[in-house]
């Protein structure tokens, strides 16, 4: 097994930095693009990540599609029923995308839309559906078997896994959907979406954990830290909440509000405008978070529809002027421009792909 990873590896290295070649050398010559979105397949015969260049308008257009080396769990639409399988890291100097039913996670580096394999790691557990980053520390979250999160270093866009950072779950069928980091990095967040919990484990100064307090939160499903008052921003059930999250781990609520639409997925921007996706229900809710942790709905709460559509994971990229959407339902990247002053999306035409409830889970952009 390790020959055959380590011959893919190589062979992809060759033909990347072929590649990467004649893209810069492209690029000094029409400097066209201003970034990318990822998109992954999730396919389990043969996980891949498909890659678009980003324009300055917004609109996407497909170059590629890479190989992660391992398999996806497959399924129809939202089989990982996650946040951030596919996660650029905080700089987008590197992609990690996790294949569940391998149980693995692969490294890339990012060179404009191309992605050059780095490694490709075991995640130490089983069926991985999120990934965190703060640094040079990444942590993956196990779903099923065991139920855990495993901690890792980045060396040079290679994962090198740290001794004893393994923090586990309240049960096997906790339902874990979403991982992230405090905004100082010293708490590492989990949810479990089956037992209606939020797991806070302190990090230590090497990267391991400490022992996690336990938040009840009813209808959890996923969670994001915000850049603009670094309170976590969480979505599950009826409701959209701000919260502060001490260096104890301990999670004070600040605000809580119905949300327009129950909502699964969530994102927010440097702006402090937060977007949540509803699934099959094709809304986008829409507020803006205030410094001191209040939201309020942008318009009627409502920021955007796509009737028939199945809008998964999202992704910000520019900034903080571009919004993403998967669109299972629809078979296509759903595109917004943001507003800077007031939020407001404005549609753009996105990409269709190959299907439209092929299994794909996980955006990433920038």
């Amino acid at each position: 097994m390790i020959s055959k990873i380590f011959a893919y590896k190589s062979a992809a290295l060759l033909v990347a930095l072929s590649l990467a070649g004649a893209v810069q050398s492209n690029a000094q010559e029409t400097n066209t693009t201003t970034g990318a979105v990822f998109l992954m397949t999730n396919s389990n015969t043969g996980n891949e990540i498909l890659q678009f260049v980003r324009n300055p308008n917004g609109s996407l257009y497909q170059v590629g599609q890479t190989p992660t080396g391992g398999n996806g769990s497959g399924g129809t639409t939202d089989p990982l029923a996650s946040q951030n399988s596919l996660l650029l890291t905080s700089d987008s100097r590197y992609l990690l995308a996790v294949s569940a039913a391998s149980g693995t996670i692969s490294s890339f580096a990012v060179f404009g839309a191309l992605l050059i394999p780095t490694g490709i790691e075991s995640t130490g557990g089983a069926f991985p559906d999120a990934i965190a980053q703060f640094g040079n520390l990444v942590y993956v979250l196990n779903a099923s078997g065991n139920s855990n999160v495993v901690g890792f270093n980045m060396e040079n866009g290679r994962l090198v896994r740290i001794p004893n950072a393994t923090g586990f779950l309240t049960t096997e069928l906790s339902g874990g959907s979403s991982l992230t980091f405090s905004a100082d990095g010293k708490v590492l967040l989990v949810s479990e979406r089956t037992t209606g919990l939020i797991d806070s484990f302190p990090v230590n100064a090497d990267g391991t954990l400490g022992a996690a307090t336990l938040t009840s939160y009813p209808g959890i499903f996923d969670f994001t830290t915000s850049s603009t008052n670094g309170l976590l921003i969480t979505v599950g059930g009826p409701t959209i909440s701000s919260t502060s999250v001490a260096d104890n781990a301990k999670l004070t609520p600040v605000d809580n509000i119905p949300i327009f639409s129950g909502a699964c997925w969530v994102v927010v921007t440097p702006k402090g405008f937060v977007y949540a996706a509803t699934g099959g229900a094709g809304i986008i809710n829409g507020y803006s978070l205030s410094k001191a942790g209040v939201l309020t709905p942008i318009g009627t709460g409502e920021a955007a529809s796509i009737p028939g559509s199945a809008l998964l994971d999202l992704a910000v990229a520019s900034g903080g002027g571009f919004l993403y959407s998967l669109n299972s339902g629809n078979g296509a990247i759903a595109a917004w421009t943001i507003n800077q002053s007031s939020g407001v999306l404005t549609a753009i035409a996105g990409p269709a792909l190959h299907a439209s409830n092929a299994g794909y889970n996980g955006i990433a952009a920038y």
